[in-house]
């Protein structure tokens, strides 16, 4: 199974900027250094949302948990990092209730 209407996915901005690379953000931190280090940048993040993007409708769907705002797709695979190593990443997709566009969540590494 693939994320449902992938075509139009959403990928915030906030979401990318305040978090997945902010290495102020307590909560994102980790996360941050982790795509940091495969070169992507606040500088051009719509070249990292846009990554994470072509991720999440190129791998197939791992596992939909059922939550009360809808549900959650989970998506393993490689992400084209702009330093070609294309680490192996989870990203999670929610449509939420009321609407047909995956929204991201959040991102972060999977071990092989």
């Amino acid at each position: 199974m693939t994320l449902p209407n992938a075509q139009h996915t959403v990928v915030e901005r906030e979401k990318v900027i305040e978090y997945l690379l902010s290495i102020s953000s307590p909560s994102g931190r980790t996360k941050a250094n982790f795509f940091l280090s495969f070169a992507f940048s606040i500088e051009h993040w719509q070249d990292f949302a846009e990554a994470l993007r072509v991720q999440g409708y190129s791998h197939e769907v791992v596992r939909v948990v059922e939550t009360v705002h809808g549900p959650r797709y989970h998506v393993d695979g490689a992400i084209q990092s702009p330093d070609g190593r294309n680490p192996r990443v989870r990203t999670v997709w929610q449509v939420d209730s009321g609407s047909e566009c995956p929204r991201l969540i959040t991102a972060h590494p999977r071990r092989r």
